[in-house]
């Protein structure tokens, strides 16, 4: 059974591997696209600090982890059909977008499964920049004189 799930993937943390070990108990594949910056950059204001190939270098890497691949649109009906996913996981942002839609579609007309997780509260990548852009500024005035 292959399960699919997407993502951009950034900062490497513990939501991420929470996420890609629960993928692991739901088949015997897990694959894992991974958003280019043009993607990433479509959706959200910021493009990722790690570049995609070290991204996906890190992904492979995980035990968990036997596919991983990067995705060039915001689309993911091709890389549902090109795996043959049995269950595609997505986060609990999920909404009424025209790709989100036309996923479901897809795998709804297979019999296929769509399984929406909750996000691990412990981290995200945008509460790591944050807090490594306070401490950096953080640093910037410890070290200056007080009059």
């Amino acid at each position: 059974m292959i399960v699919y799930t997407v993502g951009t993937f950034d900062l490497l943390h513990v939501g991420h591997l929470a996420l890609l070990e629960y993928c692991r108990t739901l088949g015997t594949t897990v694959a894992v696209g991974v958003a280019s910056d043009s993607v990433v950059n479509s959706y959200k204001p910021n493009l990722p600090v790690i570049p995609l190939d070290q991204r996906m270098e890190m992904l492979r890497a995980l035990n968990c982890v036997d596919i991983v691949r990067p995705y060039h649109k915001l689309e993911y009906v091709s890389g549902c059909r090109e795996l043959d996913v049995d269950i595609f996981v997505v986060g609990e942002d999920w909404g009424a977008k025209p790709h989100n839609i036309a996923v479901e579609a897809y795998l709804n007309s297979r019999g296929k499964e769509i399984l929406q997780v909750l996000y691990d509260p412990r981290t995200s990548s945008t509460r790591i920049k944050q807090k490594a852009i306070a401490q950096s500024h953080a640093d910037q005035f410890s070290g200056q004189a007080v009059a």
